[in-house]
């Protein structure tokens, strides 16, 4: 699966860009540290854009390719922003063979976007993910750390009314 590219503007601050430097002063010295640092800026900025992935190139000395490579690579690298309210909607096999796709439709419909995308509000960001382990409640999806399964298209409205008050 294809990582999107976010197209909301970058909005990072001189204190993000100062935190994620000093993790980068710490370990330039050692290219294996990577990986580390990029979880770090990740855990800074809460995903990896364009903007922090060339930070990161050049305080390292690495080229960005590979920076961009274990960032698309690897499923806990995001290169959009997460919203307030992150739908994740299953496409194991059992999900998908149920409608999940369909849940994906209907929630992209609703809030114009889609999967890897974020609401230019930052209220939403939808993805699709792998099993999330929920089978019997298949098709499954969760909107932060609340589980919502046995679901039809028909479901999505009602439950993300409960998210735009």
């Amino acid at each position: 699966m294809l990582k999107k590219i976010s197209s909301l503007p970058f909005k990072g601050t001189k204190e993000q860009e100062a935190q994620l430097m000093s993790v980068i002063e710490a370990n330039k010295d050692d290219k294996s540290m990577l990986m580390h640092v990029m979880q770090e800026a990740q855990g800074i900025y809460g995903y990896l854009p364009y903007e922090v992935q060339v930070m990161i190139a050049e305080g390292m000395d690495v080229p960005l390719e590979k920076v961009y490579g274990v960032s698309t690579f690897y499923a806990q690298f995001s290169l959009s922003p997460k919203g307030e309210n992150n739908i994740s909607v299953c496409l194991g096999t059992a999900c998908y063979v149920k409608g999940s796709q369909d849940l994906i439709d209907r929630i992209s419909e609703k809030l114009g976007i889609g999967p890897d995308e974020c609401t230019a509000d930052g209220k939403f960001s939808l993805e699709a993910c792998r099993c999330i382990g929920a089978c019997g409640l298949a098709p499954v999806l969760t909107i932060n750390d609340e589980v919502y399964g046995k679901l039809t298209g028909d479901d999505i409205p009602g439950i993300l009314e409960k998210y735009m008050a």
